[in-house]
């Protein structure tokens, strides 16, 4: 796959700018999402918008490292929705439990990257793997899709689907039209002109956000701390387990697309950073951050590897972190906007995995397309799984077996190394 600008390359002034507006544009989305849903479940005790702006610092100063000194690649941080469910099982522990379990994991995935454990893991993720966990990040958040472009207030449902389906053509539309520049910036401009048009025809911001203060501090660490019940640790340890495999898969999955060397220290120092932003993020009483593997979409969609653009973007974020308006104006956002934005994204990584199919015959057997096949469908089904057949499971299962991402993974790591072991291929470097 061709790039306009590789991975160690830096782009002038003005297309650096541009870039990171871009990646700016995908990483809010995820951070405002779960931020709110987070700060939703602590009721009056937390303020949203004072919890975002911690949450902001957070992420900010884990893309820095990651991407200057961790595993030094084009991908995007955010908050890690597996600690999400094991911050939902332990919720009724309180705060100060949920906090110091995240500093024990985070501390303790520190150091198990620290040691090169997970460096050594890179044999397992041959090419079928790895297209795998590129096509599977699309398939698991079609929920997550779903519930944007079908939101139901103040818009009728309705209408929002309707909308996002036609501001989706309109989108691919200006990718077959737009050249340059212009069409590797398409999420940025299609965020302001879709939140322009929706709210222009279906909706006001209001009052909603005049009461918000321009420009007020964050806070720093001053997060209740407890050391964490056995049952509570291990629920959170799960989690963990399930975000190493979820921040491994994602390094990995970027630095083959892209071909990057030197790919087990990437990895060391990638994960080793992801665990001491775990234990900041404890500290700061935000939910903890974790690699995400939509990246390939967005290089794919743009044509721009280097990571030198995700620098403006960790900047913005600190901005953006000191200004409770700009965050309440952001999380402003329509969501059937930001689920259009997504499928486009999406879409481009699909294009991404086919691509890598082919380049790397993946996919020369019958065996072959079982392996990658069954997972995408465990995933996906997983990923719709209703929530009243998710709260039967047990407490300790749960964070792995409702995360249609880390099942699906586990499968083709099964059929892969043990099932079709004699297919295998070689590792990706």
């Amino acid at each position: 796959m061709h790039f306009r600008y590789e991975l160690d390359d830096l782009p002038g002034w003005g297309a650096l700018l541009l870039f990171g507006l871009q990646w700016l544009a995908v990483t809010i989305p995820p951070i405002i999402v779960i931020g709110r849903v987070v700060a939703g479940m602590q009721g009056h005790n937390v303020d949203p918008i004072f919890y975002l702006q911690e949450l902001f610092v957070v992420i900010a100063v884990v893309l820095l490292v990651q991407v200057l000194w961790g595993h030094q690649l084009p991908l995007v941080v955010g908050p890690a929705t597996v600690l999400l469910i094991g911050i939902i099982s332990t919720f009724e522990r309180g705060s100060a439990t949920i906090n110091g379990s995240l500093i024990i994991g985070g501390a303790l995935l520190a150091i198990l990257a620290g040691v090169g454990l997970f460096g050594h893991l890179k044999r397992l993720f041959t090419p079928r793997v790895i297209v795998v966990i590129l096509m599977l990040i699309a398939f698991t958040l079609a929920p997550t899709i779903l519930n944007l472009v079908t939101a139901s207030e103040p818009v009728p449902a309705s209408i929002n689907l309707v909308f996002a389906v036609l501001f989706t053509l309109a989108i691919f539309l200006a990718n077959g039209l737009l050249k340059g520049i212009w069409k590797s910036t398409l999420a940025i401009w299609s965020m302001l002109a879709g939140s322009l048009i929706y709210y222009l025809f279906f909706r006001s911001l209001g009052a909603s956000v005049g009461h918000l203060a321009t420009f007020a501090f964050p806070g720093w660490p001053a997060a209740e701390i407890g050391l964490p019940d056995p049952g509570a640790l291990v629920a959170f340890l799960i989690c963990f387990l399930a975000l190493s495999i979820n921040d491994l898969g994602s390094i990995q999955s970027v630095g083959t697309l892209l071909k990057a060397g030197g790919m087990e220290k990437r990895i060391t120092r990638g994960v080793l950073t992801t665990g001491v932003g775990n234990v900041l993020a404890g500290f700061f009483g935000v939910i903890g951050p974790v690699n995400f593997s939509l990246s390939p979409g967005v290089i794919a969609a743009t044509g721009v590897a280097s990571r030198y653009a995700l620098v403006p973007a960790a900047a913005g974020l600190m901005i953006l972190a000191f200004s409770p308006l700009a965050i309440g104006l952001i999380s402003s956002v329509p969501a059937p906007v930001i689920g259009a934005i997504l499928i486009y994204i999406m879409t481009a990584q699909i294009a991404a995995a086919l691509l890598m199919v082919m380049e790397s015959r993946a996919a020369g057997s019958f065996d072959d397309g079982l392996i990658i096949g069954l997972p995408l469908m465990l995933g996906t089904v997983v990923a719709f799984l209703p929530p009243e057949i998710a709260t039967q499971l047990p407490a300790g299962l749960r964070p792995i077996a409702t995360n249609g991402f880390v099942v699906g993974v586990l499968a083709v790591l099964i059929l892969e190394h043990l099932v079709y072991r004699r297919n295998s291929g070689q590792v990706m470097r």
